[in-house]
């Protein structure tokens, strides 16, 4: 017996059933459990920012998204930008993620304010699980985060030959959330200029007036494609 699970034996029970419930998710022992625990806390149950799984958020969704577009790279070596920006949205959109999240068991140990009914429905789950990506990243570092997303999220849960098929146009997305909220959507062309010799686009998507996110692309489709996309994580639309 090792010297952690020596002195595991003298933890409270709550706190060994929790570290015990953290592993069996993680897949591996945490290092700094106190990390893991800050990403599992929402603010309605903490407020500060350094108690609170905001941050961890904030960090996780980078990381994930690098970690998937890395993916998504080496597997369609001849798909272009727009094909890869599109699949990555079906990946890690926001239903996506919390459905993932109840799966793996992160509703279990997620510390949220279970009086709060609509937190029981909401998205919170799949933006803790950003969180738990963002403490797996600092306490194992890039590649441990990069095998552990790859092998427990993107093999495990997200099944690329359906999602291929999936018809998602996330302009056609942000004009049914403008149209439902009573806003004026559209794509504007800010800049166009030659690189390498193809023109390359920025084009922004525009609501009520207001730049909310611009993309970048070597025809306008594309460029508009990812301003949306960009647009919805703002606005955090699920």
């Amino acid at each position: 017996m090792n010297v952690s699970s020596i002195s595991s034996i003298f933890l409270p029970r709550q706190e060994r059933e929790f570290r015990k419930q953290l592993s069996n998710v993680l897949g591996f022992s945490p290092g700094n459990i106190d990390l893991y625990r800050t990403a599992l806390s929402h603010r309605s149950v903490r407020e500060g920012t350094d108690e609170n799984n905001e941050r961890l958020e904030f960090l996780g969704d980078a990381v994930l998204s690098t970690v998937v577009a890395h993916y998504l790279f080496m597997r369609y070596p001849y798909k272009e930008e727009g094909f890869l920006t599109e699949m990555r949205s079906k990946m890690v959109n926001r239903n996506q993620l919390n459905n993932i999240a109840v799966k793996i068991g992160l509703k279990k140990i997620t510390l949220y304010n279970k009086l709060d009914n609509s937190l029981k429905v909401s998205q919170i789950f799949g933006n803790t699980l950003e969180a738990l990506v963002g403490a797996v990243f600092l306490d194992k570092g890039f590649d441990e985060t990069n095998k552990w997303v790859t092998t427990h999220i993107i093999n495990s849960h997200l099944f690329l030959n359906e999602l291929e098929e999936v018809d998602i146009n996330l302009k056609n997305k942000l004009y049914g959330w403008a149209n439902k909220n009573g806003k004026t959507l559209e794509f504007e062309t800010i800049t166009e200029r030659l690189e390498g010799g193809r023109r390359l686009f920025t084009i922004a998507a525009v609501i009520d007036h207001n730049i909310i996110a611009e993309g970048e692309g070597f025809n306008k489709k594309v460029a508009s494609q990812i301003a949306a996309e960009k647009a919805i994580e703002i606005l955090k639309i699920t």
